[in-house]
């Protein structure tokens, strides 16, 4: 393994240093010219974005793009360890197998519901509240994603503040046939069934796209079944060959048992078992958008969306930490009643991005500006007396104890210009203004049958933002840099977490800091396809969790005090590389395409200078300075072999992470109730096949998993139940589908 890391950096500059002098395909040879062009867009996986697209700069930034039908992958149950493997330093949770929630960070952000990501569906807004609550509830089935589109840091000046960058779910479409249809069908282990079936097609000027995904399983853990089901229709009408207008609606629904989390003395005895069969979750969610695009000119390009959410996040269960069991009570012969929270979001938004080119001397370059307005309002609903029963009912006995209504406003300008000082040398600084306004007023709690009021409050904020990105071009491959500012105001759910473990600091500061990344990509010949960096985050006031005594009173128990930590430096070493092996020695046409891929990340994230209490006192005891921060590991790497010959495709997929800590103490001994504690590296191989026949069929077949390990990629302390969450064991599933 460490002579590998060795190997690929040197293979890459030594061999791009000669590029020029060994290009050397034979030009009457029609075949082994086109072949290369066909088959390294599906092995030399991800691609990167070109230097503007959809009237935005990508120039100095770090991106990747993942096209999902060149991956071999379970796509029925949205994998994502599988999916992102090919992308070096996300972190993925897994809380369960339905894959109805992706949850990714990257460079030791949290993963948590993708919340440091600007999360979106074909460039608009999905989560529930940008700057409120942006945790990301619905993502699209991937079976109906084309590619997933991934920016670093730097994208904060085009897409919004957040330290982690933007994370777009491009969806499939119909671009040529008058008619079109796929189907594609599963069952798998644990009473996996789902199918997904679209039409779509392109007639004169108007063209259409439609899907329908069904899904549910039992699940791999015992109380975890699920039922999803994913609409989408999109319109789209051409008026000329230079502006278009197109509408597309999304409508999500699922019912999921919550298996809830263990201890770790029960997660050892018996990691797929569960004391909760009374607790469910369910988010209905519809999001909509209406898009105009327009080429005004030579130079001008612009779009416009009209976007928006409707959505709730609904939950009813047995809340405890699993060293409390739910039995029923002999005084009253029922079980305890169970917690109801409610949370209703409606969001909307207009935002219009334009690219602007024009010359300096006899050099082109782009000029990208546009404007955003934005307002969500979230009504939350907390801690409602439910019923004893077990289905999923969200009936409650008299009041919310919690009635909370928030609304974000939020206009931002931006702009970027790329300065090409050079053919090959660019220079792109740039600027975003952002404008935000939180509102909270209602009731936060109840006592003694009196209402505790929340303190109305309005916070505004105006703060700018500055970026610069450089870019040197070589014939296929470049060195890029980036620094960008970052910012992440106080979020209305931190003030108010479902976490029922969570104690709050009143005194919250919004977070900023920056990222800055520097390196080298691109391909050789057409059998290598590499992206190395290094990176630096810094994140100042980040909120994290010290345990701590309640009340600090030794009597009162221990209790997870979420507070601004200070600063946190996550910095380290990002690596892809991709190797066809066959097309290196020249081998592919008997043997087929053997690819060798590699993503490699070594993440040093700590914490600066910060004094805070313990369970062991009640002064400031102890200095944070050089703890790890939590929920990051020391690396994630992952190794995979790809083979393709004619019709059939296999995958190989290995992935290593390590362990990871859960509070900013860096506790190791487990807390009794599983809260918080160490959580051990793993190791998982995965393993995916297709084969194509009859030139419009194909089957499918994985195993995930593939020897049963048993590892937990997170600790949680409230959704989706206190305590430590197992990864699934070994699973399977076969596929069969058509397009036409």
């Amino acid at each position: 393994m460490r002579l590998l890391y060795f190997i690929l950096p040197l293979l890459i500059f030594v061999n791009t240093s000669n590029a020029q002098d060994k290009f050397d395909i034979e030009e009457n040879d029609t075949v082994k010219k086109l072949a290369p062009v066909i088959i390294i867009t599906k092995q030399q996986s991800p691609d990167r974005m070109p230097e503007t697209k959809d009237n935005v700069l990508f120039s100095g930034k770090k991106n990747e793009v993942l096209k999902l039908s060149n991956i071999n992958g379970n796509l029925t149950n949205n994998n994502a360890r599988e999916i992102f493997a090919r992308i070096p330093g996300v972190t993925v949770w897994e809380n369960e197998g339905s894959g109805i929630q992706i949850n990714v960070g990257v460079r030791g952000l949290s993963p948590n519901r993708s919340w440091e990501l600007n999360t979106r569906q074909n460039g608009y807004d999905i989560s529930s509240d940008v700057f409120g609550y942006p945790e990301a509830y619905y993502n699209p089935p991937l079976e109906a994603v084309e590619t997933i589109e991934l920016i670093r840091g730097g994208s904060s000046l085009q897409f919004g503040p957040q330290f982690g960058g933007m994370l777009n779910y491009v969806l499939k479409r119909e671009t040529k046939k008058k008619f079109s249809f796929e189907t594609q069908n599963t069952v798998g282990s644990y009473g996996l069934m789902s199918s997904f079936n679209a039409i779509g097609g392109k007639f004169k000027k108007f063209s259409y796209y439609i899907y329908n995904h069904s899904r549910s399983a039992d699940g791999w853990r015992e109380n975890s079944d699920y039922t999803v089901r994913n609409s989408h229709v999109f319109v789209e009408y051409r008026f000329t060959e230079n502006t278009k207008l197109s509408a597309e609606y999304t409508n999500m629904d699922y019912k999921m048992q919550q298996a809830g989390g263990l201890t770790d003395e029960q997660f050892n005895n018996d990691s797929r078992q569960s004391f909760r069969e009374r607790n469910w979750f369910g988010t209905p969610w519809n999001v909509f958008s209406i898009n105009f695009d327009t080429k005004l000119n030579d130079k001008l390009t612009s779009n416009t969306k009209l976007f928006g959410l409707i959505g709730e996040r609904n939950s009813v269960g047995f809340t405890a930490t699993p060293n409390i069991e739910d039995a029923i009570n002999p005084a009253t012969n029922n079980f305890a009643n169970r917690r109801v929270d409610r949370d209703y979001y409606k969001n909307f938004g207009l935002e219009n991005r334009n690219i602007y080119k024009y010359k300096l001397g006899k050099i082109n370059n782009n000029l990208a500006f546009g404007v955003r307005l934005y307002k969500a309002n979230t009504q939350r609903l907390q801690d409602g007396r439910g019923t004893t029963g077990s289905d999923f009912d969200l009936s409650i006995e008299g009041r919310f104890v919690r009635d909370l209504d928030f609304t974000t406003e939020n206009v931002a300008v931006f702009a970027e210009n790329q300065f090409k000082v050079t053919d090959k040398f660019s220079v792109t600084p740039g600027v975003r203004y952002e404008y935000i306004q939180n509102t909270g007023e209602g009731r936060f709690g109840i006592s003694g049958g009196t209402d505790i009021a929340f303190p109305n409050k309005t916070i505004s904020r105006s703060q700018p933002l500055f970026g610069l990105g450089l870019e040197y071009k070589f014939r296929t491959t470049n060195i890029y840099a980036n620094i960008t500012q970052a910012f992440r105001p106080v979020l209305f759910s931190d003030l108010t977490p479902p976490a029922v473990t969570d104690v709050i600091d009143p005194n919250l500061k919004d977070a900023s800091g920056f990222n800055a990344d520097i390196g080298f990509r691109g391909t050789f010949k057409n059998y290598l396809n590499f992206d190395f960096s290094i990176f630096y985050l810094s994140y100042n006031n980040r909120i994290g969790g010290i345990r701590q005594f309640v009340n600090n009173d030794p009597t009162q128990g221990t209790s997870l005090y979420r507070t601004n930590l200070g600063e946190t430096v996550n910095k380290g070493i990002e690596g892809f590389a991709n190797l066809n092996i066959t097309r290196l020695f020249e081998i592919e046409k008997p043997y087929g395409n053997l690819d060798f891929f590699a993503t490699i990340s070594f993440i040093d994230s700590r914490y600066k200078d910060f004094k805070t209490f313990t369970t062991s006192g009640t002064e400031p005891n102890v200095n944070l300075d050089g703890n790890r921060v939590e929920n990051a590991p020391r690396y994630i790497h992952n190794l995979g072999l790809s083979w393709t010959n004619n019709n059939i495709s296999t995958t190989l997929q290995y992935r290593m992470s390590g362990r990871i800590f859960t509070d900013a103490t860096n506790s190791t001994t487990p807390s009794a109730n599983g809260v918080t504690g160490i959580l051990d590296k793993y190791s998982l191989l995965d393993f995916s096949t297709e084969y194509n026949f009859l030139k419009n069929y194909n089957i499918r077949a994985g195993i995930n998993n593939l020897f049963d390990e048993e590892y937990a990629t997170r600790r949680s302390s409230g959704y989706p139940g206190p305590g430590i969450l197992p990864g699934e064991g070994r699973t399977f599933y076969i596929s069969i589908g058509a397009k036409f």
